[in-house]
């Protein structure tokens, strides 16, 4: 029996299909560029970085971290040309909210050992919270530079996007 999310899904599909009309694009992005950004469902990429069907990879993950992004990256620029990457991190973002012990507490209250483990084997049991946003962008961004896996010459530049008022900022 389908869920009401799952039904929405098949539903909202259903009435996007019928205007479909760009099964045609090409599989590299036509812009050439990748967007790094949070999972945080107040962010719409598409509509607030006019970011058009085909224009660029969107690589979402929880506070748009760099590292839990770079297979993604590393598979757009080798083997789908992207020659730019924005990273944009965002006001009130949930990874501000809890530091490395308070979630990996959680899931042993929830999950008990053995979700521990899995946690482990999955992602090395890291959460990677941060304290600080603009920090946090200055960071990721500068990891990306010196990161032998990213080419260089690649353009990489950070902002904030803030989820009170839509804008965006430069982070330098």
């Amino acid at each position: 029996m389908a869920t009401p999310i799952q039904e929405n899904l098949v539903g909202s599909n259903n009435a996007y299909a019928t205007n479909f009309t760009q099964g045609d694009l090409a599989l590299p992005p036509a812009k050439k560029y990748a967007v790094v950004t949070c999972m945080d469902a107040r962010i719409d990429p598409a509509a607030a970085f006019g970011i058009n069907l085909g224009d660029a990879h969107v690589i979402r993950n929880a506070g748009a971290v760099a590292s839990d992004a770079l297979r993604s990256l590393v598979i757009s620029q080798q083997l789908l040309g992207t020659t730019e990457i924005l990273l944009v991190k965002h006001t009130g973002c949930g990874m501000l909210t809890f530091e490395e012990t308070d979630a990996a507490n959680m899931v042993r209250q929830n999950l008990g050992d053995e979700g521990i483990k899995a946690i482990a084997d999955g992602f090395a049991g890291k959460f990677l919270p941060f304290p600080d946003v603009e920090a946090a962008v200055k960071s990721d961004v500068e990891w990306l530079k010196q990161n032998k896996a990213i080419p260089e010459g690649t353009k990489i530049s950070g902002w904030v996007y803030e989820v009170e008022t839509g804008k965006v900022k430069s982070v330098q």
